[in-house]
């Protein structure tokens, strides 16, 4: 067992890093554009954040998070999700004082006790944004925008938003009497986990994806229907906006979801690439979410990406992020002692270039033949009569060609020759 990852859990190989590298590069470089800033939270938080912030009749909280006591008796948790530990640091840092709107993206591990699948881990990694201090339904179309640019950025246009309001706690307490009144006959007929929630939390039952429960709740009515007027309209002009920006979305009145700190608008994005767990992004408001863990009532509004997910929609979509990094010159040897050439290794790093040497004393053969494997383009071959000329040899390994160049010269002639390549 101890030379297998625990189960839900993987490694990055270098071979896979390279795409990851390529989606961070994408993530800062939009963000950027948007005028988001980077936080970083702790992978661990107090218990009470996330039972008081997602709420205790959650899947997350009362199925999935990973839960301990430390050696003060304190209860904490592995970081389910983003958004709780977010605002914690907005409060804690008293960003609230600061100029408004605060606009911040994250990108880290989270971790909950989940079934493994394609594309969901135990330990798997989001990319979010959160922005605090607005109620404007033009930042909502902005932080989707974003979303939808991003994508975008990365090559990945195969995509469907999916948009819908979930409205106040004041008309999603009628939502949530109508929806128990129709479901009133029906809750021995659904499945275990929607019987629970038909007295906790009714909402979560539109969001299962057994086709029992959907059948069963394909005639309720819409939380459309009962939106007060100020979720109504924020909803219209969310509407508007995104017509304007010519962005094209689906009402979808059944998107809830499933979190209990989402008010107003909710949206995902959805890739056909996946199959039935099709969705890559997920988010919407939460205006009342500060307020419930201590502090005053600030808007906010967010969204989180699964980068497994997405990666596996690019994959599927055949779109290839980045190329592995390769050493630009390789030092070879013959009859040359290795700490000479590990000499002029270092100082071909120092002038800014990337060089490897063989480390296993393999003859000058054998090392051009592990330089060509590994795709390495240029070759200095070190020997003992050039060392005593202080000069090298240099070979382009894709056209064969050599030259003699002096030592001190080398690092600004090999340099001209990547810069030509690199054209």
């Amino acid at each position: 067992m101890i030379t297998k990852a625990p189960r839900g859990t993987r490694d990055l190989l270098p071979k896979e890093i390279v795409q990851w590298h390529y989606f961070e590069e994408k993530v800062r470089e939009v963000c950027r554009l948007f005028g988001y800033q980077e936080i970083r939270t702790p992978i661990f938080e107090h218990t009470e954040l996330f039972l008081r912030g997602v709420g205790e009749v959650t899947d997350i909280v009362s199925k999935e998070m990973y839960t301990f006591m430390d050696r003060g008796e304190r209860s904490l948790t592995l970081r389910p999700e983003g958004t709780a530990a977010v605002a914690r640091a907005y409060l804690e840092n008293k960003m609230h004082g600061e100029a408004q709107p605060i606009k911040l993206y994250y990108v880290g591990p989270m971790f909950r006790y989940d079934r493994p699948q394609a594309g969901r881990y135990r330990q798997f990694h989001q990319f979010g944004v959160e922005v605090f201090g607005s109620q404007a339904a033009e930042l909502d179309a902005e932080v989707i925008t974003l979303s939808l640019f991003f994508f975008r950025a990365l090559g990945l246009n195969d995509f469907t938003l999916h948009i819908n309001s979930v409205g106040c706690p004041q008309c999603r307490q009628e939502y949530r009497r109508q929806l128990q009144a129709a479901l009133q006959d029906k809750v021995s007929a659904l499945c275990a986990d929607c019987a629970e929630r038909f007295a906790k939390n009714p909402l979560r039952i539109l969001d299962c994806k057994q086709n029992k429960c959907r059948e069963l709740t394909q005639d309720v009515p819409s939380m459309l229907d009962v939106l007060c007027g100020e979720c109504a309209e924020h909803f219209a002009q969310l509407r508007q906006t995104l017509d304007e920006l010519g962005e094209n979305y689906v009402v979808n009145p059944r998107l809830v979801r499933g979190l209990d700190y989402y008010t107003k608008t909710a949206f995902e994005i959805i890739s056909p690439a996946l199959g039935a767990q099709s969705s890559i992004c997920g988010g919407g408001r939460y205006d009342y979410l500060l307020n419930t863990i201590g502090g005053p009532q600030i808007p906010g509004i967010g969204f989180a990406v699964g980068i497994e997910r997405v990666l596996l929609a690019l994959e599927a979509a055949g779109v290839q992020l980045g190329e592995p990094d390769k050493p630009e010159v390789f030092v070879a040897t013959a009859k040359v002692a290795p700490k000479e050439a590990l000499k002029l290794t270092m100082d071909l790093r120092q002038a800014g270039l990337a060089a490897e040497q063989d480390f296993l004393n393999r003859s000058l053969k054998a090392q051009l033949k592990y330089a060509d494997k590994k795709g390495i383009k240029l070759v200095v071959i070190l020997g003992e009569e050039e060392m005593q000329k202080g000069q090298v040899t240099v070979r382009e390994m894709q056209t064969g060609s050599q030259e003699t160049v002096t030592i001190n010269e080398l690092a600004t002639h090999l340099a001209a020759l990547v810069r030509r390549k690199d054209k």
